[in-house]
Formats: structure tokens, sequence, C-alpha cells
């Protein structure tokens, strides 16, 4: 019988530069996206991965990240590989936040369990029910000229759902929208991400000139803390209302699905902690009613690996995830995923289905 204690835990840094150093959202801009790498391994080597991702908008940044998880793996250490519950039990006593960390332990715990079971990762969530995902791929903030050709680009590539980041000045947003949709035609999906830019008042205005130009979504519209201004939103525009910053946690999720705040929720590993927590999101979706997909994996293959076995794996998911931004990031620190035709389809080797690159895994050699 394979040894199911974990044994040891080492960290890499992940620093991945963007193709276009440029590239910016309403809350900020940053040419390169990091994070850690943590891999968990028992006594014969085998080993899980999991990503966390240093967000600096939502509160994460590189030092921080390891000074958390540098707390936090000593719990893990000499804990069995399928004891996911205690473990996650254990962490969150000694730490009730910091979910970017917790998430990363949480993913590798899954991808080792997979592993010692030999099977995908979406066994572990009750099997697949899909094997593939379109691709939401985001339209980082430019002048609507700029905007509108990088949406050709993206269309070029076979993506048929393209989500267009704005910064809450109403009339210029509403120029890039009409660039947009001018330039690819009627006959690709579009949603919009505010990334809580606009007030209420402003949002509606915004969306209601927006509405002309078809689109899905709207991904949140208002401050994090509007939660009113987001409700109200949600019942004065034809479009549909998505929460992103502000369901960074189950019980934020379970106060929006209560209150029916909005009308679909997007479902990210990392914030939410990890895996387990994504799925309990999912159900409480379900269970009010409200839609969800999963957001932006921005970040490794890793990151996005993982999220696709659980979309796999979820009946909900009926609209395109943001599974496809490792396609514009430089220096990943896995391989074995790509994008076909604006679609990802669910990895079917052990795990997750990704591995370290060579590189990855001298430095993985060498940490201590």
């Amino acid at each position: 019988m394979r040894p199911t204690k974990i044994v040891k835990a080492s960290l890499i840094p992940s620093v991945m530069p963007k193709e276009d150093p440029t590239w910016r959202f309403a809350l900020g801009a940053n040419p390169t996206t990091e994070g850690w790498v943590l891999a968990l391994s028992t006594a014969d080597g085998t080993t899980g991965y999991g990503y966390a991702s240093a967000s600096a908008h939502l509160g994460s940044t590189l030092a921080g990240l390891k000074a958390i998880l540098d707390r936090l793996l000593p719990l893990v250490i000499g804990q069995d590989a399928f004891n996911i519950e205690a473990v996650l039990q254990s962490i969150t006593a000694n730490l009730a936040r910091h979910n970017q960390a917790k998430g990363a332990i949480d993913i590798a715990m899954y991808d080792l369990m997979a592993k010692l079971l030999d099977v995908p990762l979406y066994k572990l969530f009750g099997g697949k029910v899909r094997d593939s995902v379109p691709i939401l791929r985001i339209l980082a903030i430019k002048k609507p000229d700029e905007m509108a050709a990088n949406a050709q680009k993206l269309v070029d590539k076979g993506y048929n759902y393209l989500k267009i980041k704005v910064h809450g000045d109403v009339a210029e947003d509403v120029a890039c929208v009409r660039a947009i949709r001018k330039q690819v035609g009627d006959g690709v999906h579009l949603t919009i991400d505010a990334n809580q830019s606009y007030d209420a008042k402003s949002a509606i205005t915004a969306l209601n000139r927006m509405a002309e130009y078809d689109l899905d979504l709207v991904e949140q519209p208002v401050h994090i803390d509007d939660l009113e201004g987001l409700k109200l939103v949600t019942e004065s525009v034809p479009v549909v209302v998505e929460a992103d910053e502000c369901a960074g946690s189950l019980a934020e999720v379970m106060n929006l699905v209560r209150h029916r705040m909005v009308d679909a929720v997007s479902l990210k590993i990392p914030n939410l902690g990890g895996v387990r927590n994504t799925i309990a999101a999912a159900h409480v979706c379900e269970a009010g009613g409200v839609r969800y997909r999963f957001g932006a994996a921005v970040g490794s293959r890793l990151l996005s690996a993982t999220a696709m076995h659980l979309a796999a794996a979820l009946p909900g998911v009926t609209y395109a995830c943001e599974f496809g931004e490792f396609d514009r990031l430089l220096d990943d620190p896995f391989e074995g995923i790509e994008i076909e035709g604006g679609v990802l389809h669910v990895p079917e080797g052990v795990g997750c289905g990704v591995s370290p690159t060579a590189d990855s895994l001298e430095k993985f050699a060498a940490a201590v």
C-alpha cells in the first residue's frame, strides 16, 4: 500500500510576466502575475500541487502569502493526505482569513489524493457531466479602437466569448462596448466587468445604454460594500448582474443568494479558500436559484486545470468560464493544457492533469 502521510512541503515563487505589460483594469495595473506554487509530498515521492494567487486588490501579496503559508504548513506535515476535512479545520482554527493561502493547501491536497488513487481530479467531485467549457477571454482597458482590434484578434483565434474591462466613465465605457460590438458582429457573446468602478445610478445608466449592444452579463458593477446599490442595479437593468469581489467567502455568497442581490455569482477557487468551499458555494447558488460560473483563474495552468476539473463536475455551470488567461502570461511553471478553438477540455491525466516544467522541478528539488 502506498504511503499517504504528507512528509514534505515545498514552495516556489511564480512570477509570470504579461505579454502586454500595459495590461490594466479598473483596480490597477501590474506587468506581472504573481503567486506561490505549493508541493505536498508523501514518502514515496507522490506529489500534489497547489497555487496561491497573490492579488493585491484582494489584499494578498507575494511576501504576505509566504509568511502565512510558512505558518500553516507545519499543521499539514505529518497528516494523512486523505484527512482533508481535519486539516482544513486545523488551519482555519489557526487562521480565520487568508483564503488564497488556504486555497493552495486545499488544491494541493485534492491533487495529491487523486494521484494516490490514480484517478483524474474530477472523479473526487462526483465524476464529470461535461468534457469541455467555452472560454471567456478578457479585454484590458484601452482606447475603444484598440480594444476592438484586440477583440478581433481573440475572435480570429476561435474565442466566441469576450469580457470587456470598463472603468466607470459611462460615455467612454459605452463607446468601448459599441466599438467592440461593431467590430466582432452579432455572433460573439459580450460581457463587461466594472470591477466596482460605478456607483449604482451610473451603473444603471451605463447598462441601460449598453443593453442595445446585447450584453450577456455585467460583473461587479458597484463597490464591494454597496450591497444595497448592487441589489438596486440588479432590479433596474435588463442585463444579468453578477457578483465577484463581494463573493469572496462562503458566507458572502450565502448572503448574496439569500437576499437575491444578484442574478449570478462568479466563483473563484483562490478567493473562496479552495475546492471544498467552492463546491459548497455552487450548491448554495443552486439551492437559491442563482446562476454561477467560474471567474478569472489568473495564474498558472495549474490553477486553470484545477478549476476545469471542478467545472466539469458541476452541472450548474452553464456559461463560459475564465480559464484561458494563462495564454497571455509567460514563464508558466506548469504545462499540459492549451485552449483549442476557444474551448478548454478537461485534462484526463491523473490528478489535475498538468505537470511542472523541468525548470520548476529543479526549483522544487532545491526547495527546503
